[in-house]
């Protein structure tokens, strides 16, 4: 007869030989999952740079701003998935600017993703216009990178796994202590907060004195120490409910509060607070931009600078409290005649006002001037000490962009100008 071997060691090489098996396999189909699930998360990763930085660099390409769309590329480019990032610019009449960053290791795309998405911005409410197209590839040697680490963290989880398989099929063998196990996992099933009073025991003859013995015990010390902390448990529960109940009307009160001033501090921040017209501050973050539009487009663009005439003498002469009114019923008046898409109604300061009017030469703007001329004084507002009218009258100045103009500002002096001219030759018209 040869040397003995004992049940146990069989069962354990046995064991051993399924789990190297069922490891390879699994190793095997997770390390597939794995590679699908790195170019998914990738593509992913790659889709939200896109969404970060579409909107920046569309509008660094619309506005002609080299500095800015250069730091925004060099941003694209040190993001973790991309390995190149390529910008084509439309420019209208020629081919297109074609703008390159990659990773100093960047060989080649290879089994990475890659994603391809349209640059667009909207120069004004309902417009969308395309100004390039951004193409970003993902970085091969970060994809498998990452495949690396998921595969050895899957190899050490599976060996993990398979000791502790092993492990528990030796547990499974002793029968004596399996069976007192389960006595236990079916007390322990069965156990609720009423039966916490209810002990442990163990069908076994005698004390041993054994682990056994001292995890009887234990369970019923434990079931002893439960049945008390869940009454205080119990107790707290109650009070951190009222506590949490009362916390939460107090933030959706608050929370409410928050949301009803920042609305509030956002419209007064771009609107003035008598008329209801943009303000100067938001006046002057709009033109600039209508004006890059209408140089880049070749549209015409044209700006109508307004005043009352002898408002000062209206509020000397009706009131202050009257003036308000006066200037509320020409702002309701303007915004009625220029609600169209790009037109905006702005008020500068005091009785001043301006228009902006995209797309219009100077013919179309003199024909919306004289009509706003004649809706103020269709209002028929009594005025009485102005030697122009018996009612209250506008002047306009009107000026349209010409090649000669680098900013808006020319043009809003020459419109100012025009104004001027307007005054001085009796009010109540309209000159440009």
């Amino acid at each position: 007869m040869g040397r003995e071997r004992p049940l146990g060691h069989r069962l354990v090489v046995a064991t051993l030989c399924f789990c190297l098996l069922f490891t390879v396999a699994t190793v095997s189909l997770r390390t597939w999952f794995a590679w699908h699930s790195g170019r998914a998360n990738m593509a992913a990763e790659l889709n939200l740079v896109d969404q970060i930085f579409q909107g920046p660099l569309a509008k660094a390409v619309w506005e002609l701003d080299s500095d800015s769309l250069d730091a925004q590329l060099d941003s694209v480019a040190q993001a973790a998935p991309v390995g190149r990032v390529t910008l084509h610019i439309a420019r209208p009449g020629r081919d297109d600017e074609v703008l390159l960053r990659q990773r100093a290791a960047f060989t080649g795309v290879g089994a990475a993703p890659a994603l391809l998405k349209e640059l667009a911005v909207s120069p004004y409410p309902g417009a969308h216009l395309v100004v390039g197209t951004l193409f970003l590839e993902g970085d091969p040697n970060l994809l498998w990178h990452r495949l690396w680490r998921e595969l050895a963290f899957i190899i050490t989880t599976q060996l993990v796994q398979s000791v502790a398989l092993a492990g528990l099929i030796m547990m499974m063998f002793n029968r004596l202590v399996t069976v007192h196990v389960r006595h236990i996992a079916r007390h322990l099933g069965e156990l609720t907060p009423q039966t916490l009073g209810t002990p442990l025991r163990l069908e076994r003859l005698g004390t041993r004195n054994d682990e056994l013995d001292l995890l009887q015990n234990g369970i019923n010390h434990l079931q002893a120490s439960m049945g008390t902390y869940l009454a205080r448990q119990r107790r707290a529960e109650q009070a951190l409910a009222h506590s949490r109940d009362q916390l939460a009307e107090q933030v959706d009160a608050r929370t409410a509060e928050l949301k009803a001033a920042n609305a509030s501090l956002h419209a007064l921040s771009r609107h003035d607070p008598l008329t209801g017209l943009a303000n100067r501050r938001y006046f002057d973050e709009v033109k600039e931009t209508e004006f890059r539009r209408a140089v880049r487009s070749e549209q015409p663009l044209a700006v109508l600078m307004c005043d009352v005439d002898y408002f000062k003498a209206y509020n000397d002469h009706h009131g202050h409290g009257q003036g308000d009114e006066c200037l509320k019923l020409i702002a309701g008046v303007m915004q009625h005649l220029f609600n169209r898409t790009g037109e905006l109604c702005a008020r500068l300061g005091g009785e001043e006002f301006a228009v902006v009017l995209p797309s219009h030469n100077n013919a179309q703007a003199r024909l919306a001037a004289e009509r706003l001329r004649q809706g103020i004084v269709a209002l028929a507002l009594p005025h009485g000490a102005s030697p122009v009218a018996q009612w209250v009258t506008l002047s306009i100045g009107i000026a349209q962009l010409d090649a000669t103009m680098t900013g808006f500002d020319q043009l809003l002096q020459r419109a100012d100008q025009a104004l001027y001219r307007a005054k001085a030759d009796g009010r109540d018209r309209v000159h440009s």
